[in-house]
């Protein structure tokens, strides 16, 4: 679980280098939107997963913060790639529903102890 707290914490960075490059970059609003949604949703969950991975106890926490990982980066990436590389960001909405299941697996994992 150390690993998954560590790429929480890499994405809190990246996330403040994206934002700080969001702001100061020259970028059609929509990617300015895209880097941003994509800066917040990365520190965001980056910061939960540095928080409760080290103490991490239980196969559907365990599981779920995985999920929550997987589900980050294709969520963050698929905008990123949008925004820097005109891909459109066909993975976005995958990650995002990974981020809903992720939550849901960590969250039951609290309730079953």
């Amino acid at each position: 679980m150390n690993a998954i707290a560590a790429c929480g914490a890499f994405g809190c960075a990246i996330a403040v280098a994206l934002g700080a490059y969001a702001m100061h970059a020259t970028l059609a609003p929509q990617d300015h939107e895209r880097l941003a949604i994509a800066s917040l949703f990365l520190f965001a969950h980056g910061l939960a997963l540095s928080a409760l991975a080290p103490g991490a106890q239980g196969r559907l926490r365990r599981m779920g913060l995985r999920v929550v990982l997987a589900g980050t980066i294709l969520f963050a990436g698929s905008l990123v790639l949008a925004a820097l590389a005109g891909i459109a960001p066909v993975f976005a909405p995958f990650g995002g529903s990974l981020l809903i299941l992720g939550w849901v697996l960590v969250a039951s994992g609290f309730l079953t102890g």
